[in-house]
């Protein structure tokens, strides 16, 4: 009589679906049908070896074709760059990355990881643009690129519409992540530190004013919300980021007034009137003393 399907059986079976993971699905549907328990029907262990083996080749000879197989890094290149300009970006990152396989050492495998760093940013991969940048950076210092990659990663972590639009979308601005604000700041800041003659620097100065602009223009937002929902220590906190944090930038003026207002909500006179001779000598022509928040009378983001 032949054995039962035991324990060997089912190793085997497991340490196949281990090596293929094809094979996994055969595997399965076998015990699907020859569930391991005392009702299991009898094989000859041979038989069972034999037709798992014939299953599990089956389900990994299904593996795709690789069509760049006899492509030189050439025509890779070239049909790369035909998806990146047809805006197929999600078809140029594995193309660029047999690329960069084919072409290691040179400066193809470069340009190609550079150009893969730029199809994820655009696909909105932006975790892996950053670790193809990093990596990039890393192996290559000496590179004439280096300074594009800095630009590109500054402009992965790059919002357009920091801080300016918070309001629709009525989210706490306490809970608002900026590091990424930061982070394309200072990809900014090492570009034009490192290398102030690039054709990427004048750029990346005007997006580190806005960033700033932007950044200091979060925190008076956080300060007026503090301020709204009476949390009037929390207000004053925020407004003096503001006012420490980035000089000279157009938030300041309404800063400076969150802390006139904030004081004197919270009874501190002395603290009231040092802030408002400041915004007074800083802003004489400040209309915010005369009328208060520009949103107090028609607060707009009520009508959302």
């Amino acid at each position: 009589m032949a054995p039962l399907i035991g324990g060997w059986a089912y190793i085997q079976c497991r340490i196949a679906a281990w090596a293929c993971p094809a094979g996994h699905v055969a595997a399965t549907r076998f015990f699907l049908f020859c569930p391991r328990s005392f009702a299991m029907p009898r094989f000859p262990l041979p038989l069972l070896s034999a037709l798992l083996a014939a299953g599990l080749l089956a389900a990994c000879s299904s593996t795709p074709e690789d069509k760049t197989a006899g492509w030189s890094t050439d025509k890779i290149y070239s049909e790369a760059r035909d998806e990146l300009n047809g805006g197929a970006y999600d078809k140029a990152i594995p193309l660029l990355e047999k690329l960069e396989g084919r072409a290691a050492g040179t400066p193809l495998a470069q340009q190609a990881q550079l150009e893969k760093a730029f199809a994820q940013y655009k696909s909105g991969e932006k975790a892996q643009a950053i670790a193809t940048l990093d990596r990039f950076m890393k192996l290559h210092p000496a590179s004439p690129a280096f300074d594009y990659a800095l630009y590109l990663k500054g402009l992965v972590n790059f919002n357009e519409n920091l801080g300016l639009f918070s309001w629709i979308s009525r989210q706490d601005l306490s809970e608002r992540d900026q590091k990424a604000a930061k982070d394309s700041f200072e990809s900014f800041r090492e570009l034009v530190t490192r290398f102030p003659e690039s054709r990427y620097s004048p750029d990346a100065r005007l997006r580190m004013t806005y960033i700033v602009n932007s950044l200091a223009q979060y925190e008076v937002h956080v300060a007026r919300y503090y301020y709204d929902h009476g949390a009037y220590v929390a207000a004053v906190a925020r407004a003096q980021t503001a006012i420490a944090d980035y000089k000279e930038v157009p938030a300041t003026e309404e800063a400076l007034y969150i802390l006139v207002r904030s004081y004197d909500a919270l009874g501190m006179t002395q603290l009231r009137d040092d802030a408002r001779r400041v915004l007074e000598a800083s802003y004489p022509n400040s209309n915010l003393l005369k009328s208060g928040f520009k949103s107090e009378e028609n607060p707009w983001w009520k009508f959302w």
